[in-house]
């Protein structure tokens, strides 16, 4: 019988491609967008409208889960934003609303399959977080602060859910050819009048180059699929290219002062 997954965030970017993956690999897929309660699909998935950051729409798009496949064999956490802006021009509702989105979604998420995992005696639960979730770069502070939560939090939860069976993995992509620029947008504080404009522009660029010219999301579907018919998850999937594997080993291995000297030039500061 085929695994049971629910995804989220499965209308666009790492998380459709992700569920068009595990689709095409046998699984089960149930995936949640807000996108799709105005009619939109993906082809191999039974999609159901989900705003993450919705607790009534979460219980609903659980209960219309429910009636059509049984309890939840993976959760998968794909829904993500990303506001740009220097960390003195973040509003404070932008900052919630990144973390919403990007991690008290999954919590949220997490604590409504665990029961049923629970009674099942296993379960598996695969976290989206990013290189940016081991180190920052300019201009991505809120970003990157919500995915190091995302880190901490399932390190955490492995520990707890191991007893019942229930495997966690963290997702670490680096850029990818996807998303959505309704999905990047900038923080309301990067006037012309703001003193970082200059250096965000530029950073914001090269940002911009690298996602464009960055890994193949389809690759990163079919290694989160084959990840889920192993016999045992890894910890962590970290799917890169070969500098941004380099650069979280020297962000672990250098001194500060030396990785800045290295990272800060590249986006122009």
């Amino acid at each position: 019988m085929a695994q049971v997954v629910w995804i989220t965030g499965a209308s666009s970017g790492l998380g459709l491609h992700t569920a068009q993956a595990l689709a095409r690999n046998g699984f089960t897929v149930v995936a949640g967008a807000r996108s799709f309660g105005k009619g939109k699909t993906v082809d191999g998935c039974h999609c159901l409208p989900l705003d993450v950051t919705s607790r009534e729409s979460i219980d609903a798009f659980a209960e219309e889960a429910l009636k059509a496949y049984s309890p939840p064999d993976i959760l998968v956490n794909c829904a993500g934003m990303l506001i740009l802006g220097a960390c003195e021009s973040y509003t404070l509702d932008e900052l919630r609303q990144v973390m919403e989105t990007n991690f008290f979604s999954q919590a949220a998420m997490i604590s409504k399959v665990l029961p049923y995992m629970r009674e099942k005696g296993k379960g598996r639960i695969v976290n989206f977080s990013s290189i940016n979730g081991l180190l920052g770069i300019p201009f991505e502070g809120a970003y990157t602060a919500s995915k190091h939560a995302i880190e901490g939090y399932s390190e955490c939860l492995s520990y707890e859910v191991k007893p019942f069976g229930i495997e966690i993995m963290l997702v670490e992509p680096g850029d990818h050819r996807s998303g959505s620029s309704a999905y990047r947008r900038h923080s309301q504080g990067m006037t012309d009048a703001s003193p970082y404009r200059k250096a965000f522009d530029t950073g914001t660029a090269q940002i911009a180059h690298d996602e464009a010219n960055g890994s193949d999301p389809d690759r990163l579907g079919e290694k989160i699929a084959k990840a889920l018919k192993r016999k045992h998850l890894p910890r962590r999937l970290r799917v890169a290219k070969p500098d941004q594997h380099l650069a979280v080993v020297l962000h672990d291995l250098l001194p500060n002062r030396w990785f800045e000297k290295i990272i800060g030039p590249y986006y122009g500061k």
